[in-house]
């Protein structure tokens, strides 16, 4: 009778099935448990050989990564089971129970985890462990697995087997690692066995409600792509079924990653949809929103974003740039972000906030003096300040300024225990920037660190400086277009136009005109876009919100201002203005339109953009066929009638829609494609077969598009007057449920090509687009991964994975492999050449 009890209570446990090949990602989760984890301060191997690529850098081993191999591998460990639970892991869209995150000082992090596996027998369970961190499992109290690698952000693998006994085995799993700066941690723990292996939560719930959790967790989304002037509302695919608490909180995407609102609310029986009026006036952003849902040892977590707005449309801009500076300088002062650039803009415009000065102030130096990582961002806007305006500030915090300023650590010569990122064209530049400046500021002083002077760093850094000018005029910039780097750059960049010595400042001026131009092309509607370099959601999925939108504002008079502060008041105080003629590039006249070739970065990305009055279609061809991607995002596809109307195809690189992966799920691709594009034309072949998600899929931006149309395997839709058109070989299927539901355009198979157009016009000019869209031939063969279309009344586009293109049987190579974008069709000019394929 007691054997029939037990069965019958075992029975109505949560319960769990894991398949062979799918992971075991059930799991109670405790807090995190993290402590600084400095190591010895040393100088570290300079590796940085001003050769800048897309990806991660191998940059040898820190001190701190040293010292945690020496004390943490094979230390002795306790099993801990008593922690208080924080959160329910349960299956969802990530294959990987993940923690990877971003710590700006080296930290020792780790949590415990347990379930219960449930075996009708005695079993020898074998399974796949990977991991990036280190990994215990105990079983019933028995430590049976110990794999520590502890690789920075390398996945490691091991096959592990488990002793289970029959009946339920108590699972007791540490993971841990040394976070530097943005840290991928997780471990997936995949069953090899044909057997199913039952997973049990101990939590008082019964199976159905920890189905629905997992499910609510999975699926929720915010109702719109943005909220303008709206409350944050959130929806589930279905209802609870019984009440539910869910605690909202709202942050910031910034340094400091701001808490912007918080809410408690209740999900009732019957609703799939809740509205969080807290949210009501929070700063323009997209921003994170981080989601308890449940209570007590039944609560899941779940990080999704959203996108807030003032207004739809783009800000009635003053007619000279001097006053949109004097704008955008009065607006960063009153809503920039909490970072050094706001009391620039604070100072520059005569605030007397002294209280919000000193606060931003202390922060700064905090950072620089933890030598936390992004720390040179905010070095030399302060050295900016302390410069231009010292003699505005109180002397204690001038004296604190230049304590912080001499205690620095400006180069990886120097001593040191920090993950500061040395070895991107972006922080090199603001390093060796900070360096110059600092040095010139202080000339005389002694900097701790290294033990130079003023003047000794300041010329040492002059050198490095001509490196990287070296370096980037002869091959353009690896994170080209990109929305969140351009403005990074734009810190050292203005503050060398400004402050430096004429050879430097003349060349700085050189690559900002570049940069401004690139922007000019790639900016439609007041939102810059386009291909980028480096990519993340929060760029691509909000485009008014980027760093760079202001940039566009202030330079060509149309976009949105922001709170971010990182270079703009920088921009605005500074006396450099981009060339004229670029703002005919960012807003073109009625009837216009043009392509433009350039090649950016050392592996030579080689880009091309089409673009009319109301549309843009820009990608990077033929860039790493076949490779494992990265941030790169390849094709891009933006329409003026709204600022989120935006679409683009790429390869998933992980499998949760809200993940933060490298490359993610919308940012990046897992394996990058074959790219061709002529004109309004763009083709696309992928090849997915040594990556576990075999399909591809494009993000369709549903809230700024007036119309949209699936027909005859296409994709067709407008906004405003700007027009684009999509087709997969493999057929489309529009996602209607779960976290992406009519956002997601999803086409099965692990190769496929894909075509995208755009075009301008009125009413009747979209009915003309749809009908020579459809009218069009495709064929692809799967076989030779051969791709082709033949629109009416023009030559048969081909396009060939081993990199052959050609129009009407003419093979067209690329042939503009310089930096500077050179225009090689414009409509409005003279010997224009033939009309684009479907531009009417």
């Amino acid at each position: 009778m007691k054997r029939n009890s037990a069965m019958a209570a075992a029975s109505s446990d949560p319960t769990h099935e894991v398949s062979k090949g799918e992971t075991i990602t059930a799991w109670i989760v405790s807090g995190l448990i993290s402590s600084d984890f400095p190591g010895v301060a040393a100088p570290a191997e300079d590796r940085v050989n001003y050769r800048f690529i897309n990806g991660f850098v191998d940059v040898g081993d820190l001190p701190c990564r040293k010292a945690f191999w020496a004390e943490m591998v094979g230390r002795a460990i306790a099993p801990e089971s008593a922690w208080p639970a924080a959160h329910l892991n349960l299956p969802g869209s990530n294959r990987r129970v993940e923690f990877t995150s971003f710590w700006h000082v080296p930290t020792h992090v780790r949590r415990w985890l347990k379930g219960t596996f449930r075996s009708e027998a005695p079993r020898r369970l074998k399974l796949r462990l990977r991991t990036c961190g280190g990994v215990r499992i105990w079983v019933n109290g028995v430590e049976q697995v110990r794999f520590e690698p502890f690789r920075r952000n390398v996945e490691s693998v091991s096959d592990v087997t488990l002793d289970l006994r029959a009946g339920d085995n108590h699972i007791l799993l540490h993971s841990e690692d040394l976070a530097e700066r943005d840290t991928i941690w997780f471990f997936e723990l995949e069953l090899l066995d044909e057997a199913p292996l039952t997973v049990v939560l101990p939590v008082p719930l019964d199976r159905h409600e920890v189905a629905r959790l997992a499910a609510l967790a999975r699926d929720v989304r915010p109702s719109r792509d943005v909220f303008i002037m709206e409350a944050l509302e959130i929806v589930f695919d279905a209802a609870p079924g019984n009440e539910l608490p869910v605690a909202v909180e709202v942050y910031s995407h910034g340094h400091d990653r701001a808490v912007l609102a918080r809410a408690e609310a209740t999900l009732g029986a019957a609703e799939t949809r809740l509205v969080i009026p807290e949210t009501l006036g929070i700063p323009d952003g997209y921003h994170g929103v981080r989601l308890m849902i449940g209570s007590g040892a039944g609560t899941v977590t779940r990080v999704i974003d959203a996108a807030f707005l003032s207004t739809l449309s783009p800000g009635v801009t003053a007619a000279t740039i001097a006053e949109r500076k004097r704008a955008a300088l009065a607006f960063s002062a009153r809503h920039g972000a909490e970072r050094i650039g706001r009391v620039l803009a604070m100072v520059a415009s005569g605030s007397d906030d002294c209280a919000t000065i000193e606060r931003i102030i202390a922060a700064t130096l905090n950072s620089i003096d933890r030598r936390e990582d992004c720390s040179d961002f905010v070095m030399v806007p302060l050295l900016w300040l302390a410069r231009a305006y010292g003699r505005d500030l109180p002397q204690e915090t001038i004296e604190r300024i230049r304590t912080s300023v001499l205690n620095y650590r400006y180069w990886v010569d120097e001593p040191g225990n920090d993950v500061m990122w040395f070895w991107s064209e972006n922080h090199v530049l603001c390093f060796h920037v900070s360096q110059l400046l600092a040095g010139e500021l202080l000339p005389d002083a002694v900097f701790e660190a290294s033990g130079r002077t003023g003047r000794e760093q300041a010329t040492l850094a002059t050198a490095r400086l001509a490196r990287w000018f070296d370096a980037v005029e002869a091959h353009g910039l690896a994170e080209w277009n990109s929305a969140a780097y351009y403005p990074i750059d734009f810190i050292g960049l203005l503050a060398l136009e400004h402050w430096a010595e004429p050879e430097l400042a003349e060349r700085a001026r050189g690559q900002l005109d570049l940069i401004f131009e690139m922007m000019a092309l790639h900016t439609l509607g007041g939102v810059p876009a386009g291909s980028q370099g480096r990519a993340y959601d929060k760029e691509l999925r909000a485009g008014p919100l980027t760093e760079l939108a202001p940039f566009a504002a202030v330079a060509f008079g149309e976009g949105w201002l922001n709170g971010g502060v990182a270079s703009l008041p920088m921009f605005c105080c500074s006396d450099y203005i981009p060339p004229a003629q670029l703002a005919r590039l960012a807003r073109l006249e009625p009837g216009r339109a043009v392509e433009a070739r350039y090649a950016q970065g050392l592996d030579a990305a080689k880009l091309i953009l089409f673009k009319n009055e109301a549309a843009q279609l820009s990608t990077v061809v033929d860039h790493k066929t076949g490779s494992k991607g990265h941030q790169q995002h390849v094709m891009d596809m933006r329409l003026s009638g709204h600022p989120m109307a935006r679409l683009w195809v790429n390869h998933p690189g992980e499998d949760d829609p809200w993940g933060t992966q490298r490359p993610s799920y919308w940012a990046g691709s897992g394996i990058l494609p074959r790219v061709a594009q002529h004109r309004d034309l763009a083709l696309m072949i992928l090849d997915t077969k040594d990556h576990r998600n075999g399909w591809t899929h494009a993000y369709l931006g549903r809230d700024g598009f007036d119309e949209i149309v699936l027909d005859e395997g296409w994709l067709i839709v407008r906004s405003g007057a700007g027009f684009a058109a999509l087709h997969a070989t493999n057929g489309l299927t529009m996602v209607t449920q779960g976290a992406t539901a009519g956002r997601e355009i999803r086409s099965e198979g692990q190769r496929c090509g894909w075509i995208a157009a755009v075009g301008c016009g009125d009413g009747d000019a979209f009915d003309g687009f749809r009908k020579r869209i459809l009218a069009a031939k495709v064929a692809f063969d799967t076989g030779r991964l051969l791709l082709s279309i033949a629109p009416p009344d023009r030559p048969e586009v081909r396009l060939a994975h081993d990199g052959v293109f050609s129009i009407g049987g003419r093979p067209l190579a690329f042939d503009h492999r310089q930096p500077k974008p050179e225009i090689t069709f414009d409509s409005a000019g003279p010997a224009s050449g033939a009309d684009p394929l479907f531009y009417s």
